[in-house]
């Protein structure tokens, strides 16, 4: 019965909060909320948005922002997959996946931005030899005002998701058999890739990418930390109307939410468009032949790209960690006059608090996900409907859905539903909001482990006498505990990364790593926003790290459960 009733739940949990926020967002942006006095619908909240200093610019960043960082990114992953696929780099690449994709945005941020500042790693490094600079220049690098150095973060976290995204996807197509049948032709590996394997990848891979022009329209932790200041992003701006202490400048937060979801829907309808073109302007590419023309620039681009991103979002952790326990540094050294371990001494007493909410918040929401993942999939093994057979899952838009609606969108609605039901701010609300957008990331990881394991092992269990339950528990379980431990992993990494459902469903009253290393931003100490920065970055590691090697110590002396996928 439990089974059975999972795929509806995991549904409902992820439409129905989200309906809900939006209805909820929607009214008050027409002047309807009788909580603060609007008993009536009114245009007043819309006129108050558009006549605020900025808007429009505010707007077009946010929109560019969401177009230029999933272009990037996504001509990145296919240049470094035509070009690389089946070399060394591709397997070290494979590797650094996980760890990637386990940095939390804001960490990514912050590195970044101790990178390329003025004063940041980079100019110390070429000053003053090459640039003859004895003092920072008074150049406007992070928080530019064009929001090229927010576009640069989020491409450097993007690529390892939409890498993910694809290497996941690439089995069903054996691209192998299609690259080897048009090396046949003539063509060089990279032109071959490019015309025969990326044109039947991408639509595998689109709500993804829909995903990705989501994200970077609307995000707001990233945009505190890289994102211009005057006038921010659309996002940020309706965060700061939120949380103005004048109540009613809610509604025009309110009206700005919906203009915010209509800003993202823009951005999914031009990236519409422009997949329109792009396929009619490559049949013409494809038809053309050219076999071997660019294919030496197309992979020193691939490779050349793919390196760069990852080597700088390392280096920018190891800057975080430099600055973490520098002592006297001034410009232009390269390296410290002395290291101290002072900042983590007067940052211990104040980490305890938000270490231990961001650790039951993401443990508390990764657990929920990963049963009802496991119910669902057990489900759709036990009926035998494989997800292509219009069950509800079998919908992958649903589980996009938290990902491609903006969460400012819904969250603001969200707040006023709970605050309509007299819920108060605590971490059971908060894991609720962390469930919505951990709980597809968790089943995305899982399913396709799940799907691909072999049932002659259940079958077997079945004829020598075990229940279904016991072969769950004492066959598939146990060897799937590779997957398992690794879709945790991500949950994890989800959780803690999470900052606007924590500092809106929590009311400002929840602290995590995360919420607390954004609220630094504003502030100048290096110093202590490498030491709160490192800690957030470091504590997805620990689930990853736990993810590889457990499997290893359990399964030490049954090396053929090393197979198992």
């Amino acid at each position: 019965m439990i089974l059975r009733l999972a795929p509806a739940l995991i549904v409902t949990l992820l439409v129905g909060p989200i309906l809900a926020g939006l209805a909820m967002a929607i009214l008050p942006a027409f002047g309807y909320l009788p909580a603060l006095g609007g008993n009536a619908f009114s245009l007043a909240p819309w006129r108050q948005l558009f006549a605020q200093p900025g808007l429009w610019r505010s707007v077009a960043i946010s929109l560019a922002s969401g177009l230029v960082t999933t272009a990037v990114s996504l001509v990145v992953v296919l240049l470094f997959q035509a070009a690389a696929t089946g070399s060394r780099l591709d397997h070290w690449i494979r590797r650094l996946v996980s760890p990637l994709l386990s940095i939390p945005h804001a960490a990514a941020a912050f590195g970044l931005a101790f990178l390329i500042a003025p004063s940041g790693l980079m100019a110390r490094l070429v000053s003053p030899g090459l640039t003859g600079w004895e003092r920072p220049p008074d150049l406007l690098i992070v928080q530019d005002p064009w929001g090229l150095s927010l576009m640069a973060g989020l491409i450097i976290k993007e690529i390892p998701f939409l890498l993910l995204m694809s290497l996941a996807a690439l089995p069903q197509l054996d691209p192998q058999r299609r690259v080897a049948i048009a090396r046949s032709l003539g063509y060089r590996p990279t032109i071959a890739w490019l015309k025969v394997v990326a044109p039947v990848l991408y639509p595998l891979i689109r709500l993804p990418v829909y995903a990705v022009i989501a994200y970077a329209t609307s995000v707001v932790d990233v945009a505190l930390i890289l994102g211009p200041t005057l006038p921010p992003t659309l996002s940020v701006s309706i965060l700061t109307w939120f949380n103005d202490p004048d109540l009613s400048r809610r509604f025009m937060a309110s009206a700005g939410a919906v203009l915010q979801l209509g800003v993202t829907a823009s951005a999914l309808a031009t990236w519409w468009c422009l997949e329109r073109l792009v396929a009619r302007l490559g049949r013409g590419w494809i038809n053309r032949g050219g076999r071997q023309s660019g294919e030496q620039p197309l992979r020193l681009v691939g490779k050349g790209l793919i390196l760069f991103a990852a080597l700088t979002a390392f280096v920018g952790i190891g800057s975080l960690a430099l600055n973490s326990v520098a002592g006297f540094w001034r410009f232009p050294d390269a390296l410290p006059q002395g290291f101290t371990a002072a900042h983590w001494l007067r940052a211990v007493p104040a980490l305890s608090r938000p270490v231990t909410s961001t650790a039951i918040i993401a443990a508390a929401s990764t657990l929920i996900a990963v049963v009802l993942t496991l119910a669902a999939l057990e489900n759709e093994q036990r009926t035998g409907h494989p997800p292509a057979q219009g069950r509800l899952l079998s919908a992958l838009g649903l589980l996009y859905l938290p990902l491609i609606v903006p969460q400012i969108a819904f969250l603001f609605g969200l707040v006023v539903v709970m605050e309509s039901l007299g819920t108060r701010p605590q971490h059971g609300l908060v894991i609720f909001g962390h469930l919505l957008f951990v709980l597809p990331y968790v089943f995305l990881s899982l399913s396709e482990a799940y799907r691909r394991f072999d049932p002659r092992w259940s079958r077997l269990a079945l004829t020598l006498g075990a229940s279904r339950n016991a072969t769950f528990w004492r066959v598939r379980l146990p060897m799937l505990t590779a997957p398992l431990l690794t879709a945790m992993a991500v949950g994890l990494a989800v959780s803690i990364g999470q900052y606007l459902p924590t500092q809106l469903l929590g009311a400002g009253r929840v602290s995590t790593v995360t919420t607390e290393a954004v609220a630094l931003a504003a502030g100048g100490n290096r110093r202590v926003i490498g030491v709160w920065a490192l800690v957030q970055a470091c504590l997805p590691l620990v689930g990853f790290t736990i993810a590889i090697g457990l499997p290893r110590l359990i399964w030490s002396q049954r090396r053929g459960m090393r197979g198992v996928p």
